[in-house]
């Protein structure tokens, strides 16, 4: 199947073109017919999947015909990484269109989100909480809304966003078009799919194992040591383009210095920056000015970029999902990609969850030369605080030296 089946608008089909699409993905070849026939959808799809043109096709297909200059489609994102991503995936496929899509978030001026409504925009890409304080101020409007899409549903959840969601819904025409795309389907995203969907079409694409284009491995260590050992790892893979992933935002950010003051170009992605830091970190990790991104799950949301060869889980994920989301940053567009992660004897337990996910043991590995037997310091002298709830509740976490798994030497 090629894109040409969907009979886009020619200026649609332009952007297409210009993008260099040939093929649709498994979730746009089942998305966008019932998308474009004006049904209701609800699309189980993870990250990497090409959900964002799943939705962004039809939805500037089907504005090109009618008014311009007010509000008829509205898509709301969990971060502002995810909104500019989904903003620019607009830009790139609908430049033919001169149809205007506004972002809204936190974090940036809100006069100047207001001035730019006001000239008039046909899309509306938006995080929840802004948009509420958009709606209260009478800056945005939305009475001849069309379509509605709130994609990746579950980071919502997490973030505690769904009571923001039932707030905008009082405010959207209960006439409209719905699309709700999420990478998991907890009984709250249920419930609230069957809120606001009405007869929808079911799409699930790989909801639960990762790519097969990606290598799995395990790297068993002690907390004390997974600095030196990424920075061995780094050294002896030669990686391209790497994602580290921290439980923490004061985690990354230490993680990130180390590997400048090792010499990498790297930054970090948290929470604490400013939106223009967090973009500049973006930017430069998709051009390549950095070659390394450190990076907490939810400020790693909305990173789009397809030629990532390593992700390193430098602290274990809380969920099997979590790991899902994290991994299939790479091995993208029918590349291959390695997902390295460091584990302590406490990720134990997590790691048999991974492992039924794959369907299959993962290998663990230790790195040839690295000297796992260096002790731990009496106190720690590479974060100023331990994060978890261990440390937190003031105790603290011994971790092991080093374990058998009959570990294949790297």
């Amino acid at each position: 199947m090629e894109f040409q089946k969907f009979n886009f608008h020619p200026n649609v089909a332009a952007g297409v073109k210009a993008a260099g699409y040939a093929t649709p993905t498994p979730i746009q070849a089942q998305a966008i017919p019932p998308v474009m026939e004006g049904r209701d959808v609800m699309g189980l799809a993870q990250t990497g999947t090409g959900k964002t043109a799943a939705f962004v096709l039809p939805v500037l297909d089907r504005l090109m015909q009618g008014p311009r200059g007010h509000v008829r489609a509205l898509v709301i994102a969990p971060t502002r990484e995810l909104a500019e991503q989904i903003h620019q995936t607009v830009r790139s496929l609908g430049k033919d269109t001169r149809l205007h899509s506004v972002t809204v978030y936190g974090g940036v001026s809100f006069n100047l989100q207001a001035e730019k409504l006001k000239r008039g925009a046909e899309i509306v890409i938006a995080c929840p909480g802004r948009l509420l304080d958009h709606i209260t101020q009478r800056t945005v409007r939305l009475p001849e809304l069309e379509m509605l899409v709130l994609d990746e549903a579950d980071r919502m959840f997490d973030m505690g966003f769904l009571p923001d969601i039932r707030k905008i819904m009082k405010h959207v025409p209960a006439k409209r078009q719905t699309l709700l795309f999420s990478a998991t389907m907890p009984d709250d995203i249920r419930r609230l799919a069957h809120e606001i969907l009405r007869e929808p079409v079911t799409i699930q694409i790989d909801h639960t194992a990762p790519a097969d284009t990606v290598a799995h491995a395990l790297y068993p260590v002690g907390q004390h040591l997974k600095t030196p050992l990424l920075l061995d790892l780094l050294r002896q893979t030669g990686s391209g383009s790497v994602l580290v992933f921290t439980r923490t935002k004061h985690r990354a950010k230490r993680v990130a210095d180390q590997l400048l003051r090792a010499g990498y170009r790297s930054a970090s992605l948290q929470g604490n920056l400013s939106q223009n830091r967090r973009q500049a970190a973006l930017n430069g990790f998709r051009t390549g000015a950095y070659q390394i991104l450190v990076a907490t799950d939810i400020a790693a949301r909305g990173i789009d970029v397809s030629s990532i060869s390593h992700v390193i889980n430098y602290d274990m994920p809380d969920t099997t999902d979590a790991y899902t989301h994290r991994i299939g940053r790479t091995g993208r567009a029918s590349r291959t990609g390695d997902a390295f992660t460091f584990v302590t004897r406490e990720d134990e337990t997590m790691v048999r969850s991974i492992e039924r996910v794959l369907g299959e043991k993962v290998e663990r590995r230790l790195l040839e030369g690295f000297d796992y037997k260096k002790p731990e310091p009496h106190r720690d002298t590479e974060f100023a605080r331990q994060p978890g709830p261990s440390h937190r509740s003031g105790k603290r976490v011994s971790e092991p030296k080093v374990w058998s798994f009959g570990g294949k030497r790297r």
